[in-house]
């Protein structure tokens, strides 16, 4: 379980960025915190994953608690969701290792896309001692789903790639292509199209099962990197 403080000062605004995080599945808000003093006491002591962090809260601001953290090696990955726009702040977070940046009013969309590429990158880095380059390209720059999307065959969708990538994500025992477009309600041609893209890009592996009579049965199930 991923565990997240939230940094806000405003109630409204907190509540709502507590329901969006454990809307999504694997995190937990351990403590919300409305100005920089507490959020840097609680942090110290909860030892969070990762931070929702406004930059405009009280006693300490954002940027400023950002610093303190870095200054004081702490472990911990900190996403920016604040209505600051000036370059000269957003060009300062990410000096000091921000993940993402979230500009107020955001659709939970682009929310989820944050929180979800953090785990992506967070549970498949920690199984790994050494990365090589094409770890980097995915986890750390993001570039393999910006792929994917530019790349998909033609006649392909991504919101269905993502249906399809979504399921098998989960599912801890290979399934075949039936088993998974009936939970799905999609045409067996249809999830076997996207399946085999998968195995394609090495995100998905194939297991084939020879049975006494009839065709050989594939099974997919999501590659750990």
């Amino acid at each position: 379980m991923i565990k997240v403080i939230i940094v806000e000062d405003d109630p409204m605004v907190a509540e709502i960025n507590r329901k969006y995080v454990e809307s999504m599945e694997g995190f937990q808000v351990v403590s919300i915190v409305s100005n920089g003093e507490e959020a840097f006491k609680a942090i110290k002591s909860m030892v969070p994953d990762l931070i929702i962090l406004d930059i405009y809260i009280p006693k300490i601001n954002g940027l400023q608690l950002l610093k303190n953290i870095r200054s004081e090696e702490l472990d911990v990955d900190v996403i920016l969701v604040t209505a600051a726009k000036d370059v000269a702040s957003i060009q300062e977070v990410f000096k000091w290792g921000v993940v993402d940046y979230l500009v107020k009013p955001f659709e939970f969309q682009r929310f989820k896309t944050a929180l979800e590429d953090y785990k992506h990158r967070k549970i498949n880095l920690t199984k790994k001692e050494k990365v090589d380059q094409s770890d980097i390209d995915k986890y750390i720059l993001g570039k393999k789903n910006k792929s994917n999307e530019l790349y998909l065959n033609k006649g392909m969708h991504q919101k269905t790639m993502d249906v399809v990538k979504n399921y098998i994500m989960k599912e801890t025992t290979p399934k075949s292509a039936q088993e998974i477009a009936e939970t799905l309600g999609m045409a067996r041609v249809t999830v076997r199209r996207y399946l085999e893209y998968l195995t394609e890009t090495g995100e998905v592996e194939v297991e084939i099962r020879y049975g006494t009579v009839g065709r050989p049965q594939h099974l997919y199930i999501y590659k750990q990197m």
